[in-house]
């Protein structure tokens, strides 16, 4: 009897959780979501028609694959929330480790398309082993600062541990991929701002990124080029600045209401990566304004029932994450609405839950599943505030 007692004191065993239930944060969440990814898939099915027929497939078969992935998501998502958050922090540094290596075997034996190396090929799909490092970003971020607050101000201290993500950043952007490695840098930037990092370091973080940036384009003229074709995209219509070009003829196309659900002329051979980066132009030619206002405004309130999730959650740790997971959403929806329109770079990023891709749809889904686990959770955390040494 003694000892069924002490066992009942003991921390619950097993990795994962009954699946949590009755919170309307986590609900509001999974219907946003289903709205994203219903709207998703359509879209894909529609603007991957082209696509289909040059691979001398079926009509629908990018659609199919792009099922295959949803199903993978869902399943990553369940996993997800599902399992013990505190057990899931405390394996951040074998997680960051995975991806670390995974990101090192891209440049050993990565697949390489599109000028670029940033898949692994696995016979069974291609993992993209960046959009993974995202989510053990926000895992990782969140582990340090729960361990090493009362250091994390004094800049040596900072860049030791920070220093795993600080590689993998370094190891995307030699896939080449400025676009993701961007999105990495803002995730952790934000996060720390949010655990208190002072102001000083803050600003002496982002002129070191400037400066890096600046570093790279210099490096790498090309890259430059076609990053800033986008302020003048009329110079080079046949070179960089054609996909911009033809996205705003597409985007112009639709008007108001669209040409009809199916009915884009830029998919078939006109746009470049229809189903994947430009896939808001085909929403926006086939649907019109109208459509493209319902994916902004789908993408707005996810933003805030991820916010509103992070503003209830009593766990600091937990609250870190969450922001995490809305910055990343949130800033990859904005940089490739932007993008498509002309008034950002076309960097690769993509429309989250939207554009066509295995590795991210999944790990999307999975990042929605760890917001889901965080609105149910009621632990609560000791300060954890990044203490002010005077850097």
């Amino acid at each position: 009897m003694t000892l069924t007692r002490e066992r009942t004191r003991e921390e619950p065993r097993g990795f994962l959780q009954p699946m949590p239930r009755g919170e309307a944060d986590g609900r509001v969440l999974l219907l946003i979501t289903a709205l994203l990814v219903t709207l998703g898939t359509i879209a894909v099915a529609s603007a991957s028609e082209g696509q289909s027929a040059a691979n001398g497939g079926s009509t629908w078969s990018i659609m199919v694959h792009d099922l295959v992935y949803l199903g993978f998501g869902l399943f990553a998502l369940s996993i997800m929330a599902r399992i013990r958050l505190e057990r899931l922090v405390r394996s951040a540094p074998i997680l960051i480790a995975v991806a670390l290596g995974l990101l090192a075997a891209v440049k050993a034996v990565g697949y390489s398309a599109n000028g670029g190396k940033r898949w692994l090929n696995l016979h069974a799909l291609f993992l993209q082993p960046s959009e993974l490092f995202k989510l053990s970003t926000v895992v990782f971020l969140a582990w340090v600062v729960q361990l090493h607050h009362d250091r994390l101000g004094d800049w040596k201290q900072l860049a030791v541990w920070t220093s795993p993500v600080l590689g993998g950043i370094l190891l995307i952007v030699i896939e080449p991929d400025i676009g993701t490695s961007s999105v990495v840098a803002a995730i952790a930037f934000v996060m720390l701002a949010i655990a208190g990092l002072s102001r000083r370091l803050l600003v002496r973080i982002a002129l070191l990124g400037a400066i890096g940036f600046a570093g790279y384009m210099a490096y790498k003229p090309y890259s430059a080029r076609r990053f800033f074709s986008f302020l003048h995209p009329n110079k080079d219509i046949l070179g960089a600045g054609y996909q911009l070009w033809q996205s705003r003829i597409g985007l112009g196309a639709g008007g108001v209401g669209g040409l009809g659900l199916g009915h884009s002329r830029e998919k078939w051979g006109l746009l470049p990566n229809p189903h994947t980066d430009f896939i808001f132009t085909i929403i926006g030619e086939e649907l019109g304004l109208v459509g493209a206002l319902l994916v902004i405004g789908l993408f707005v309130a996810f933003l805030f029932a991820s916010m509103h999730i992070a503003r209830r959650c009593s766990n600091d740790v937990y609250r870190l994450m969450a922001v995490g997971i809305a910055t990343w959403i949130t800033l990859e929806a904005v940089i490739n609405i932007a993008s498509v329109v002309g008034w950002w770079a076309v960097t690769g990023i993509p429309l989250p839950f939207f554009s066509y891709g295995g590795t991210a749809l999944i790990t999307e889904l999975a990042a929605v599943g760890l917001l889901y686990n965080i609105a149910h959770d009621h632990s609560s955390s000791g300060e954890i505030t990044i203490r002010n040494q005077g850097y």
